[in-house]
């Protein structure tokens, strides 16, 4: 056990900020800290949009479904799927590169990349005091996104991160069994156990709604999971990504 163990394993996401903005110096410091993130291939296939303005955060808030903490934070970065930079690069040494961006192997690598990256940089916010919360609501509406960002071909905002100073304490979520995410060897086969481990799960997840609300609420995992994967959302996805000029082949 060591700070950034302790770090990482009391993580929760913060949806209540102070009303203090970021320093540009913790701004510079985070970024710093999501490039330092592994990378495929050393493509840095990702950007990182910070948005101070609030009138711009306000209509992130209400693309985002009227998520007031996303306009109530110290800062907020979009990070972004990017594979425009190759696109120049590629006029830049006079080599054809669109086969190779319009591929789903190089929009994965751009999704990870990104990925990654977010996921350095939360971790060194709340190494400093700060907290966060990943925002996939930018995605309800990614045209009115990209054009309020001035987003080019071949980028796609994925996420945004609110970042701020706590103004309340928040309750850390129960995580999936470590028994039932890890598979060793190979991916497990007994269903009925897998069921098993889902159904204690169940438990688990309900005890907490159940004392976080006083008893007002007892959903279970299982079936916040269905109710959710039942009404498909955001079913525009494929379509815009397409018209990006990625994930065409």
């Amino acid at each position: 056990m060591n700070d950034i163990i302790k770090t990482i394993l009391n993580h929760r996401s913060v949806r209540h900020f102070e009303d203090r903005p970021l320093t540009d110096e913790q701004i510079r410091l985070i970024v710093e800290c999501a490039q330092a993130a592994s990378t495929s291939s050393y493509m840095q296939a990702y950007s990182i949009i910070g948005v101070k303005n609030i009138q711009t955060k306000k209509k992130l808030a209400e693309l985002a479904g009227n998520q007031a903490y996303v306009e109530k934070s110290g800062h907020l970065f979009i990070f972004c799927a990017d594979l425009h930079r190759h696109e120049v690069i590629g006029e830049m040494e006079g080599k054809n590169v669109e086969d190779s961006l319009r591929s789903t192997e190089k929009f994965m690598v751009a999704l990870i990349d990104a990925a990654l990256a977010a996921q350095n940089a939360a971790l060194a916010a709340e190494s400093m005091g700060l907290g966060i919360c990943y925002i996939g609501g930018i995605r309800n509406n990614l045209e009115e996104v990209s054009k309020l960002l001035k987003i080019p071909n071949k980028v796609i905002p994925l996420f945004a991160l609110t970042v701020g100073y706590p103004a309340k304490e928040t309750a850390k979520k129960p995580r999936i069994p470590f028994e039932h995410i890890y598979h060793e060897e190979e991916y497990k086969q007994d269903q009925e156990a897998y069921v098993r481990e889902l159904e204690q799960y169940n438990e688990t997840v309900s005890n907490y709604y159940d004392q976080r609300t006083n008893g007002i609420r007892k959903d279970t995992w299982t079936g916040q999971m269905a109710r959710m994967l039942s009404n498909p959302t955001r079913m525009y996805m494929k379509q815009f990504v397409e018209q990006k000029g990625l994930n065409l082949n």
